[in-house]
């Protein structure tokens, strides 16, 4: 004879009990959540308090192509890995095109390169983690860039995976690490061309290790475990990491001949790396030594500094793992000294290790030195990203303020952008830009169906656009080729370009801007 089924009313204490007990085991790590929360708040806050900077354009322009395409085309005089632009796209078609989707993205790597140095707490101890997290979620180059849509926050997060593994792989040798391992590299592939730099640095440092450890054993020595992963395991963890790769880089495989650009990109990288393009910092340059990144640490990233100066702490006979990563933050450190072309958002793949480095080494500190260190540290992050982030975010004295937009785009690109929220049929009126260097706007203006773009010495004749973006120095002569009457305002797009000028066609502005057209259109009749 069957059982009769339990009333649910019996069930329901001995469910609520299992499901207190759960949460009992189950605690959360507060410190954890706060440094999380603190990070999330740096980075999400007026998120759009700052326009679209230059590469943000970039970015969200191909995350369009996508959107026109079905797919993303590699390129690889681009030299970026497609990760990030897939990343935007998502965003973008799930939340629209603006500049929280636009940046969404990266915000969340972000966020992740903090949980991920929260979990080096299992090599390096709790304390050193948090400390080490706590000085990545204020540090004015991890929320400054957190907040741009680039690709330097995902590097990060990809390394610090990378280094999870390999010390995983150290002190466990276990299926994880290996999978951990496979995910990070994978990552770092599929993000930028640097990863290379990093790939080598992580290599080299294990025979430099090895050879120190001849000299000045660590203590303590921490030997390599026995590995209890096969190759089997490594075989199918190889096998995900290329097929992924493959997957992306062949616009999820409608473009097969895009995984030339693999290899084919490191001849445009090295060129680029080489000639710097304007990127060369010889400012900071005495003699063969450029010392670029420290000054910046010096400016910016104290807690990065302090964990800089502590690697001669690590000569001493010191944990081998720290030991490892101190050589290879060092490594890549010098590695990006020595190449001419330096932009201050590289320094976000290259900064981690230190923090790592500066809580551990300040373990050995008497603890109200130690205390007192950290709060200078933090405090001192804390008040810098503040100021940056959210008042002098668009300041050309500010070295991470680069290549940035002026709020003043706005000038030009308010009124377009208010009479189309309000009437969305002039999303298809006729728009111009006549510069050399245009970006953001082709993404800014994205939504618009008929903008024509052309350089300044291409001026087209009989103009009748609603709106012209031109410089300073064609202005005179797209007023010439003007039909119509106009206003005209001056405004500025960002450093290293000249004054721009930004003409509105009185019959569709006059209600908005008022007043009387600064310009009588002298071009007779007009193209469609």
């Amino acid at each position: 004879m069957p059982e009769e089924p339990t009333p649910a009313l019996e069930l329901a204490p001995a469910g609520i009990y299992l499901r207190l007990m759960f949460l009992r085991r189950v605690k959360p790590h507060w410190p954890a959540v706060a440094i999380l929360a603190l990070a999330a708040l740096l980075r999400l806050w007026a998120l759009d308090v700052k326009p679209a900077h230059f590469d943000e354009g970039v970015n969200g322009w191909f995350a369009d192509q996508m959107t026109r395409t079905g797919y993303y085309r590699y390129d690889p005089t681009n030299y970026h890995g497609p990760l990030h632009m897939v990343a935007v796209f998502v965003s973008q078609t799930l939340l629209g095109r603006n500049l929280w989707s636009l940046r969404l993205p990266a915000v969340l790597a972000s966020l992740l390169a903090v949980w991920a140095l929260l979990k080096c707490g299992r090599f390096f101890g709790q304390r050193t983690a948090r400390l080490a997290a706590l000085a990545m979620a204020v540090s004015p180059a991890y929320v400054f860039y957190g907040r741009y849509s680039i690709h330097e926050s995902w590097m990060a997060f990809f390394l610090i995976l990378v280094l999870l593994g390999i010390l995983g792989l150290w002190k466990n040798g276990d299926r994880q690490s290996l999978w951990t391992l496979a995910l990070g590299a994978t990552g770092t592939v599929l993000t930028k061309e640097t990863y290379v730099i990093h790939a080598a640095c992580f290599a080299l440092a294990v025979p430099v290790l090895f050879l120190w450890q001849k000299v000045l054993p660590s203590k303590p020595p921490n030997p390599p475990s026995p590995q209890r992963w096969t190759r089997r395991d490594a075989g199918f963890a190889v096998a995900a990491s290329v097929f992924v790769i493959a997957a992306f880089y062949s616009g999820f495989f409608l473009d097969f001949g895009a995984l030339r650009g693999l290899y084919e990109t490191f001849a445009a990288w090295f060129q680029t790396g080489v000639h710097a393009a304007g990127h060369e910092k010889t400012a900071y340059q005495f003699g063969p030594v450029n010392v670029y990144w420290v000054a910046i640490m010096a400016r910016y990233e104290w807690a990065s500094l302090a964990g800089l100066i502590a690697c001669f702490y690590f000569v001493t006979p010191t944990d081998a793992r720290l030991r490892y990563l101190a050589i290879y933050g060092g490594g890549a450190l010098f590695a990006f000294s020595l190449i001419p072309y330096k932009t201050p958002w590289c320094g976000v793949s290259i900064f981690w290790p230190f923090y790592l480095l500066a809580a551990s080494a300040s373990a050995a500190l008497p603890a109200a030195i130690r205390r007192g260190l950290w709060v200078v540290l933090i405090a001192s992050g804390l008040i810098i990203s503040v100021r940056l982030n959210f008042f002098r975010f668009a300041d050309d004295s500010e070295p991470y303020v680069y290549v940035q937009t002026y709020p003043e785009i706005d000038v030009a690109i308010g009124p377009p952008l208010r009479k189309a929220a309000a009437d969305p049929a002039f999303y298809h009126a006729k728009g111009a830009v006549i510069l050399e260097s245009y970006y953001p706007l082709p993404w800014i203006l994205g939504d618009f169906t008929r903008i024509g773009y052309h350089a300044k010495n291409a001026v087209p004749e009989n103009i009748t656009s609603s709106f012209v973006i031109t410089s300073g120095d064609a202005a005179d002569a797209v007023q010439a080729n003007l039909s119509g009457n106009y206003y005209r305002k001056k405004f500025r797009l960002r450093s290293g370009v000249d004054d721009c000028v930004v003409f509105f066609r009185a019959d569709d502005f006059a209600e908005m801007l008022g007043g009387r057209p600064d310009v009588i259109g002298s071009a007779p009749g007009g193209q469609p």
